[in-house]
C-alpha cells in the first residue's frame, strides 16, 4: 500500500527535547504545542517519503494507563492514534512499562499487511530491533529519525542506527518551533521586595498575630505563703527559673522554699483558661495540600465572598460538556492559563460581575469552595502532580495568580491589585 505511517515514541522525543532546550531531561521542563508538532510531523514525513500518510501513532505511558489531558487532546486529532503503557515507580524514578512492546507489535503487525510502504520512527531503543528488521523483511522502507542530542553525540541505538534504511536529524531550530523550556521559579530567590504572586503564597498559618506586649512590670518582692499558693493553684508565673503548674506530690521550689502539694490542696483548683484571641486586621488562608482552612476568631467563620456560588453550580450540563471540550482541544494546561480559564467561567456564569467585588478586602485569598474547585479543576491537567509524588506548590501559586489576573480584567475595582506573572 502507497502511504507511510509515522510510530513515535513519546518519552523518547520529548526526554531528548526536554535535555537539549533545556538541560533536563524531565518532560516536564518543558512545554508542547502537540497540535503544531503532529502538523509539523505528518507534513515533514509525506515531503521526505513521497507519500500520503495514512497516520500517526503516539506511544507514550501514563499512571495506570488512564490518559493524561495531553493524550486525550492528542486522540482527537485527525489520523492520531495513541497507544499508552504503564507508568510505573521503580528505585524512586518513573518508568515506562509496555511502550517497546507496542510499537513492536504495531510495527510487525503494520507491515505482515501490507497497510504502508514506508514507516517513520522516532525512537532511540534498541529493543525496536527485531521489529524493525521483520518490517524490512516484508518490504517496508524504514526511515529513522533522531532528535539533536544534547552532548553532540548519538542518542539512540547504534543497531538501529545500522539497520535502518533511511535516517533524518530533527535539529534545534526545528523543534524549537513546536518545543520550549519551561520557565520555573528560582529554587532560591533573589532578596528583595516579593513579588504580588508571592504574597498568594506566603499566606502564613498562624490564625492569631498577637498584640504588642507591654513591658513587663518590674518583680516586687511576695510573701513566701502567696508563692506557695500561686504554685498549688497550678497557674504559671512569669520570669526564668520558675515552674509550671503544680502536680500533686511534686516537689516545687518558689524563692528558696520546698513546697509539695497533695490532691486535697489541688481539689476543686483548675488551671486558667487560655486568653482569648484578640481579632486581627483579616483572615489567614492555611495553604494546605488538598484543601484551604481560614482561621478566623471570635466565632466568626464566614466572609461575604464565601456566599459567592462556585462554578459548579452555575453551570449546566451542556456547558459542562463544552466545557470538556475546551480542555481536551483547546487549553494548553499552562499553571497560569488553567487560572484565568477558570476565573473566566466563572465571571461569564456569575452574570454579575458586580457581586465579586466582595473579594477584594480579602485578597489574595480565594473563598476555600472556590479554591478548592480551582485546584480540582486544574489538577485535570496534571499540574498538581509532582514528579515525586508531592505537591508542585510552584504551579499551585500560579494557578492562583492566573485566577486573580483574570478577575483584575473582568471586576470592577480590579485596578486596585496588582497580580504579577
Amino acid at each position: 500500500m502507497d502511504r507511510c505511517v509515522v510510530l513515535v515514541d513519546a518519552g523518547y522525543l520529548l526526554g531528548a527535547a526536554a535535555s537539549l532546550l533545556a538541560g533536563d531531561p524531565s518532560r516536564s521542563r518543558v512545554t508542547v504545542d502537540h497540535t503544531a508538532l503532529i502538523a509539523a510531523l505528518r507534513e515533514r514525513a509525506e515531503e521526505e517519503t513521497g507519500l500520503p500518510l495514512l497516520r500517526i501513532y503516539w506511544f507514550d505511558a501514563a499512571p495506570d494507563r488512564r490518559p493524561m489531558p495531553e493524550h486525550r487532546r492528542l486522540r482527537v486529532l485527525p489520523r492520531v492514534t495513541v497507544r499508552l503503557g504503564a507508568l510505573t515507580r521503580a528505585e524512586g524514578r518513573w518508568v515506562q512499562k509496555g511502550v517497546d512492546a507496542a510499537m513492536h507489535a504495531e510495527l510487525s503487525e503494520l507491515a505482515r499487511n501490507r497497510a504502508c510502504a514506508d514507516v517513520v520512527l522516532i525512537t532511540g531503543d534498541g529493543d525496536l530491533l527485531p521489529g524493525m528488521m521483520s518490517a524490512k523483511e516484508h518490504g517496508v522502507v524504514v526511515h529513522l529519525w533522531a532528535l539533536q542530542a544534547a552532548d553532540g553525540d548519538f542518542n539512540q541505538s547504534e543497531d538501529l542506527v545500522g539497520e535502518a534504511d533511511e535516517r533524518r536529524v530533527l535539529d534545534r531550530e526545528w523543534i524549537e518551533r513546536w518545543v520550549g523550556p519551561r520557565e520555573t521559579a528560582p529554587a532560591f530567590p533573589a532578596p528583595g521586595p516579593r513579588p504580588e504572586i508571592a504574597k498568594i503564597l506566603a499566606a502564613p498559618p498562624a490564625a492569631v498575630r498577637p498584640a504588642a506586649a507591654a513591658p513587663p512590670a518590674p518583680a516586687r518582692p511576695q510573701p513566701a505563703a502567696a508563692l506557695a499558693g500561686s504554685a498549688l493553684a497550678g497557674r504559671r508565673m512569669a520570669g526564668p527559673g520558675i515552674p509550671g503548674p503544680a502536680v500533686a506530690g511534686q516537689a516545687m521550689a518558689v524563692n528558696g522554699l520546698k513546697v509539695v502539694p497533695t490532691p486535697k490542696d489541688l481539689a476543686g483548683r483548675v488551671p486558667p483558661a487560655a486568653p482569648a484571641a484578640q481579632p486581627h486586621g483579616g483572615p489567614v488562608l492555611r495553604w494546605s495540600s488538598d484543601r484551604g482552612w481560614v482561621d478566623r476568631p471570635g466565632g466568626d467563620t464566614a466572609t461575604p465572598g464565601d456566599a459567592l456560588p462556585t462554578l459548579a453550580q452555575l453551570t449546566t450540563a451542556e456547558q459542562r460538556w463544552a466545557d470538556r471540550e475546551e480542555d481536551i482541544t483547546s487549553i494548553g494546561g499552562d499553571a497560569h492559563e488553567v487560572g484565568q480559564v477558570f476565573a473566566r467561567r466563572w465571571t461569564e456564569r456569575l452574570g454579575d460581575a458586580e457581586r465579586l467585588t466582595v473579594l477584594w478586602p480579602d485578597y489574595p485569598r480565594i473563598p476555600h469552595r472556590v479554591d478548592g474547585e480551582l485546584l480540582r479543576y486544574a489538577a485535570r491537567f496534571g499540574l498538581l502532580a509532582h514528579k515525586d509524588d508531592q505537591i508542585d506548590e510552584h504551579d499551585r501559586y500560579a494557578i492562583r495568580a492566573g485566577f486573580w489576573k483574570e478577575l483584575a480584567t473582568r471586576v470592577p475595582g480590579g485596578d486596585l491589585i496588582v497580580v504579577d506573572d
